[in-house]
């Protein structure tokens, strides 16, 4: 709790950089927090231009080369870095909790923590904490054997920089000469659109469910993809399930990239993807687990 209230509560600027396998990308983040108002700035240093502006649960996405903004809302599962999915987990029943030393990141002194998963459904975590404030500056992944699957760390870091939250917020109502596509979610219930998990897999809560409508419209309908959200209060899982199309998906597939995990299945006349930062069997026992009560 302590981390996740100082990614709330702490002001700073910094370069994060995360790496997966072959891949790293980096981005500048501009985080201030004012009594109960959270602003937040992402840009993006590799790969496409874009800027994230995060106010609350108010979420703007600039995509300069398209002239695109995409505007939505999230409910705040934690502010970054996300770390803990739900305020109420019980992290303890599922994970052991072992100092690991001390370290130092982008000039501050930090606490090593080591989260160590009590069972095989979930990866295990290494965890660089400021030391003063409990600002998480290094987070690593850990696959079953202890290697690293994926990490992110700033490489640059000012704790209680001078960030002006007006002048953040005026750069987010900038929108002028962009099209503004704001998609429509529909909250909802798995069980109300017809599904369940007929063996919950241990640790992991649903924490949200939505429909997503196609761009433009107002009202949802049964063939609309629908997303299920789990987590353990670390690891999260999105459950999606949208109509089977054999012209555009035409053999069930898996792919890893770093800690996320992703495979697909084919369900009667549905198509089931299954997404999270968990082992591919954990993935499994979600996919095998989903049936229709229709």
């Amino acid at each position: 709790m302590r981390m996740h209230e100082a990614s709330k509560s702490r002001t700073y600027v910094g370069t994060f950089v995360v790496s997966a396998g072959a891949n790293m990308s980096s981005a500048k983040i501009w985080h201030v927090c004012e009594g109960e108002q959270l602003v937040e700035r992402v840009e993006s240093l590799t790969g496409a231009p874009r800027s994230v502006f995060r106010h609350n649960d108010l979420v703007m996405t600039f995509v300069p080369e398209q002239k695109i903004l995409l505007k939505e809302k999230r409910e705040s599962l934690g502010m970054f870095p996300d770390l803990l999915k739900s305020a109420d987990s019980r992290i303890a029943d599922f994970y052991e909790v072992k100092p690991d030393g001390v370290g130092r990141v982008a000039g501050v002194d930090a606490d090593v923590v080591r989260l160590i998963p009590k069972d095989n459904l979930r990866f295990g975590y290494r965890i660089w904490v400021e030391k003063k404030n409990g600002l998480v500056v290094k987070l690593q992944t850990l696959n079953t054997k202890a290697q690293v699957l994926e990490q992110a760390a700033f490489s640059e870091l000012q704790l209680g920089a001078p960030v002006k939250m007006d002048h953040l917020l005026q750069m987010m109502n900038k929108v002028e000469g962009y099209r503004v596509e704001q998609p429509m979610l529909i909250k909802t219930k798995a069980s109300s659109e017809g599904w369940q998990l007929i063996s919950p897999i241990p640790g992991f809560m649903p924490m949200s469910c939505y429909k997503r409508p196609p761009s433009g419209a107002n009202t949802a309908n049964a063939s609309d993809p629908l997303q299920c959200t789990f987590s353990d209060g670390l690891a999260s899982v999105s459950l999606f399930v949208e109509p089977y199309d054999a012209q555009r998906q035409d053999r069930e597939s898996s792919m890893a990239l770093g800690a996320t995990q992703s495979m697909t299945r084919k369900l009667g006349a549905h198509l089931i993807t299954v997404v999270g930062e968990v082992p591919m069997s954990t993935l499994q026992l979600f996919a095998n687990a989903l049936e229709s009560k229709k």
